[in-house]
């Protein structure tokens, strides 16, 4: 009860007290307010959620899975390159007397394929980001359940995610971060086993991964 509050009923107490003594039994005293709720003290904790569904056993097979998936048509891109390069190169290479019509027609040919690359890349692109990412929110779906709970139950009253740059958390301490404990609590609780290590070969040919989802 704030302070004005508590001064208008004792004024209020104190000006009816004669008329009800002279009128009227003297009345129940009045209960007495209730006590103020307790405040409960903040306990912050900090996640990188994309850092979490990329890092968790399942979103790393669902990466390599798709990046395995997207090879042959990576493959047939960096053919394409390959020739559009060396069109290229022949042309560049070839002497200065080189009749105009057949420059004309070597550079028609160039750009109608280096269209086609760019085309298919783009393509190719769309696609397995729309893939990757539709495979990714289904982890992150049941990641997220499993986060609240370990949050809940580790006492924390407060979860922020910080995964992109606009988030307002300027400093902490790292002890508040708790991405690779929920990470370890849903590779325990999905029981999908770490993807095992690509081969040398496989690590210089892998696919690069798009940006990160956005939440």
């Amino acid at each position: 009860m704030n302070r004005n509050l508590t001064l208008m009923i004792a004024l209020g107490a104190g000006l009816m007290a004669p008329y009800a003594s002279a009128q009227a039994p003297a009345a129940d005293p009045a209960p007495a307010p209730a006590a103020a709720a307790q405040a409960i003290p903040a306990k912050i904790a900090l996640v990188n959620f994309q850092e979490v569904v990329l890092a968790s056993n399942e979103g790393q097979t669902v990466t390599l899975n798709t990046q395995k998936k997207y090879e042959p048509k990576k493959a047939e891109i960096e053919k394409l390159a390959a020739e559009v390069d060396s069109m290229k190169k022949s042309l560049q290479a070839a002497p200065a007397n080189l009749p105009d019509d057949e420059r004309t027609s070597r550079l028609r040919a160039i750009d109608t394929k280096e269209k086609q690359l760019n085309r298919d890349a783009e393509d190719a692109q769309t696609a397995y980001n729309a893939e990757w990412q539709e495979a990714l929110g289904k982890v992150a779906g049941k990641i997220a359940t499993v986060m609240q709970n370990y949050a809940k139950t580790s006492g924390y009253t407060i979860l922020l995610d910080v995964s992109t740059q606009s988030n307002n958390v300027l400093w902490a301490l790292p002890s508040t971060d708790i991405s690779q404990a929920v990470v370890d609590a849903y590779n325990k609780q999905s029981g999908v086993p770490a993807p095992p290590p690509p081969a040398p070969r496989a690590a210089a040919t892998k696919p690069a991964a798009p940006s990160a989802p956005k939440k």
